[in-house]
């Protein structure tokens, strides 16, 4: 049977084939995925790079902008009248104060107690306001 022995023989060769055509296709979707891989986040860095961008160019235009308008003479006067209070010769300044806080009595104040501090009195005397009543011993009821 010769002819028994090269079918074997053929078959067994196809499978040789087989595998080594299977291996060779497994290594060129090995050593393309690091690449692909590559690509794909790549490609994001320069999505993300491409907003970084685009909100730095709204920067400048903005910055552009307020740039222009404080090259505008009338602008800068208009500023300077509503931000600095500024008067043209001539003109009368008014500034209405607004009402302040009816006086505290003298003994409430003396006496350093939690409604006394408020933010009438400078800041170093809280700070020794809470001095004070931390070095007083605590009074607990008697039962």
């Amino acid at each position: 049977m010769p002819g028994a022995s090269s079918v074997a023989a053929a078959r067994a060769g196809l499978t040789t084939r087989a595998a080594i055509l299977g291996l060779v296709l497994c290594a060129l979707l090995v050593s393309a995925a690091l690449p692909l891989r590559e690509y794909l986040a790549q490609r994001g860095q320069i999505a993300v790079a491409g907003g970084a961008q685009a909100q730095q160019g709204a920067r400048v235009a903005a910055l552009q902008h307020q740039l222009d308008q404080l090259a505008d003479p009338a602008y800068v006067k208009a500023q300077a009248r509503t931000r600095l209070h500024f008067v043209l010769p001539g003109e009368t300044a008014y500034v209405v104060l607004a009402p302040s806080a009816p006086p505290r009595p003298v003994g409430a104040a003396a006496r350093g107690s939690a409604t006394a501090i408020g933010t009438e009195t400078p800041w170093y005397s809280q700070v020794w306001g809470s001095v004070k009543a931390a070095d007083r011993p605590v009074q607990r009821a008697k039962r």
